[in-house]
């Protein structure tokens, strides 16, 4: 007698209820029977005694063969399984002053990302003062959007998290190119200037010492009008 999982049918003697309603290997109703009844027909026939519908009153049997039915209930199982599409994050980490070759080098791996069908995550991190070369970061991932436009959609835009600046990639072809957004000014003495139009609004971010040289940075950033950036230097998009 084959084991028995608690999420499989019953068959045979381990039907206990006195009477079944019975559907034969044809498919065809036989109708209410004694159990024993339909399992001599089963035997009769070389065949088994399956229960299909345990709830039902009452149960509801079949006669089939039943080593076959498991073979072909585990070959669609096989085959739905195979169809299914299990759809990855891959990352990959860079720099804002990485050096060309390494990003034409990440830029292919990000490709080969989404020519498997997995998404790709961008980040770049930031430390101590590199922060001020947020506009790098996000010429960068521009550039990287456009590169892979013709298998890549940009799922989430560029963000600035903390001192991570992170972009989303789909696979599937884009149908429309990052947008410029109006730029970000930043002055290392006064705190970073957001040009939003004919008026101008600037959020200090406190001094910084006389040993840096003052600097002035573009940046570009995501698509859409979004806050200015806080007292950190962050900015949420």
């Amino acid at each position: 007698m084959p084991n028995q999982n608690k999420d499989e049918h019953r068959i045979n003697e381990r039907i206990r209820v006195p009477q079944v309603r019975l559907i034969d290997e044809k498919g065809e109703q036989v109708g209410v029977v004694p159990t024993f009844q339909a399992l001599q027909m089963a035997r009769e026939r070389n065949l088994d005694l399956m229960e299909v519908s345990p709830n039902a009153q009452p149960p509801v049997c079949k006669i089939c063969d039943y080593g076959k039915f498991k073979y072909e209930k585990k070959k669609k199982e096989h085959q739905a399984k195979k169809k299914q599409t299990v759809i990855k994050v891959k990352e990959i980490q860079l720099r804002p002053q990485t050096e060309e070759h390494d990003l034409e080098y990440k830029f292919k791996n990000v490709r080969q990302f989404l020519e498997d069908g997995d998404k790709a995550k961008i980040t770049i991190m930031f430390r101590g003062r590199e922060i001020t070369y947020v506009d790098q970061g996000y010429k960068i991932m521009k550039q990287l959007a456009e590169m892979v436009k013709d298998i890549g959609t940009v799922e989430s835009f560029p963000k600035l998290e903390g001192k991570k600046l992170i972009m989303i990639i789909s696979p599937g072809a884009s149908k429309k190119p990052m947008a410029n957004r109006a730029p970000i000014v930043i002055n290392p003495t006064s705190g970073p200037s957001v040009s939003t139009g004919p008026v101008a609004n600037t959020v200090s971010t406190g001094p910084i010492p006389n040993t840096v040289a003052p600097v002035s940075l573009i940046v570009t950033p995501a698509v859409g009008p979004g806050p200015a950036p806080g007292s950190s230097g962050e900015e949420k998009t």
